[in-house]
């Protein structure tokens, strides 16, 4: 594909992207606005992902009835503002039907692959849907099921992809496709190698755009959403937060990791790698412009001391504590051996003579987020050390450069947080950040804090 045409420009569209109608159109006119664009990735329209996941963990027939006709309400919608087309009515119909008998199937029993099935309706009802809109406005679009090209692990719900087939099977399915045609796909979906259907976790579409933009030696990787790029904190919480322009690949990297909602931390991996540019903008206000994401040596302007605050919540402390641990050794390696058994990653870890805390993360699971810390790794634990868990705290992680070789670094940061209690602090490990664990409920007033000293 790139050979025929210098630029491949691969466009994504989030959810509020294509949550209607009139959000389809105008991520179209945006599509068209740009020769470039080759391939449109989509997510599904807004709140069908999460009536999907809620029917995947099996629901009574009234609950299932309800979910299935707010799905259906929503793309209905969208297509009765489409020229008459029966064939693709059917379609929606037929993708219908199918969620309907897969939430049947798991009101009797659940399974990550029935969940990645059912779930893979979303994308597949919105590109779909999204390949009309830019028929009826003229532009000449195939829709192409990314799961030919998308393969993955067989690890439902969180697919680890296959980097070298998933290029391959780009040579051979996507670049000999007709260059004067838009190609429609999904995100976040994809397939292992016996063709069942996986999905790449949540952010994943984020992740697809950039997996086919290093496939198909892509020039640059749009991603559209609701912001108009990335902001020095989140404006909703500190109303003064300012656009970035453009930002290095490991500041936004940094700020993904801790937490800025607007990219996903995996979506950068391929285009680092293939140092590709990412481009970060709204989709409801195009011409406000957005945040490009470079390689540090692509950047015109000197990078700042401090760049962003970005906040992280419900996070979790376990405090491990152990006179065993005096002068011995393999105390370390037999905690984080306990961990990596039971699949627990961890984000910040600090260490003293006789004990260690560490934070874990449980943004993503589920109602408490008590999920991740089981009766048996505590038990595992609690047989090597004494143990204590603290919840409901928030990180939050300043972002910059060369944030270890300034003097009065400290006096910066923690002198306007004089009035609040700081659980931990990371400093050192990494240049670019400085981290701290909060109680949950100072969390906004500390960010507006930081905000204000170090950037207003």
């Amino acid at each position: 594909m790139s050979n025929q045409s210098q630029q491949c420009v691969i466009a994504k569209f989030g959810g509020t992207s294509v949550a209607d109608y009139q959000a389809m159109s105008n991520s179209a006119n945006i599509v068209l606005n740009n020769p470039n664009v080759k391939v449109v990735v989509l997510s599904a329209s807004a709140g069908i992902t999460n009536l999907l996941v809620a029917l995947a963990e099996g629901r009574e027939p009234e609950v299932r009835k309800q979910h299935i006709a707010k799905i259906q309400n929503i793309q209905y919608n969208i297509l009765e503002q489409l020229p008459e087309n029966p064939h693709l009515r059917e379609e929606i119909d037929h993708a219908i039907n199918s969620i309907a008998s897969l939430s049947e199937a798991a009101s009797l029993a659940t399974s990550p692959a029935l969940t990645d099935e059912l779930v893979s309706y979303g994308e597949l009802m919105s590109s779909r849907l999204f390949v009309e809109v830019l028929k009826q406005k003229n532009k000449q679009a195939i829709w192409f099921d990314v799961r030919k090209v998308m393969r993955t692990d067989n690890k439902f719900g969180k697919a680890v992809p296959k980097i070298e087939e998933i290029k391959q099977l780009c040579c051979a399915h996507l670049k000999s496709l007709n260059t004067q045609h838009i190609i429609v796909t999904q995100g976040f979906i994809g397939s292992e190698s016996s063709g069942k259907t996986t999905t790449l976790g949540r952010g994943g579409s984020d992740y697809t755009a950039a997996l086919l933009g290093e496939a198909l030696n892509a020039t640059q990787i749009d991603i559209w959403t609701d912001v108009a790029g990335i902001f020095t904190t989140d404006p909703r919480i500190a109303s003064n937060a300012k656009r970035i322009d453009e930002i290095t690949f490991a500041e936004a990297a940094e700020m993904a990791t801790f937490g800025a909602k607007v990219l996903h931390p995996a979506t950068l991996v391929p285009a680092v790698r293939s140092n590709i540019p990412v481009f970060v903008g709204s989709s409801k206000a195009p011409d406000e412009g957005g945040t490009i994401v470079y390689s540090a040596n692509s950047i015109k302007s000197e990078l700042p001391l401090f760049r962003a605050v970005a906040l992280r919540r419900k996070q979790t402390l376990l405090t491990l504590h152990s006179l065993n641990m005096l002068h011995a050794q393999g105390f370390l390696a037999n905690v984080f051996a306990i961990l990596a058994k039971h699949n627990i990653s961890v984000d910040l870890v600090t260490t003293s003579e006789v004990s260690i805390a560490l934070t874990i993360d449980t943004t993503g699971t589920s109602t408490d987020g008590c999920s991740l810390l089981t009766k048996e790794l505590l038990d595992e634990l609690t047989s090597l050390c004494n143990v204590e868990v603290q919840e409901d705290l928030a990180l939050v992680a300043i972002i910059g450069n060369n944030l270890t070789t300034i003097k009065g670094m400290a006096k910066k940061v923690f002198d306007p947080l004089e009035q609040f209690s700081i659980r931990l602090s990371c400093y050192g490990a990494s240049t670019h950040n400085i981290c701290f664990l909060v109680k949950s409920n100072d969390a906004d007033s500390i960010v507006n804090l930081l905000h204000q000293s170090l950037f207003e």
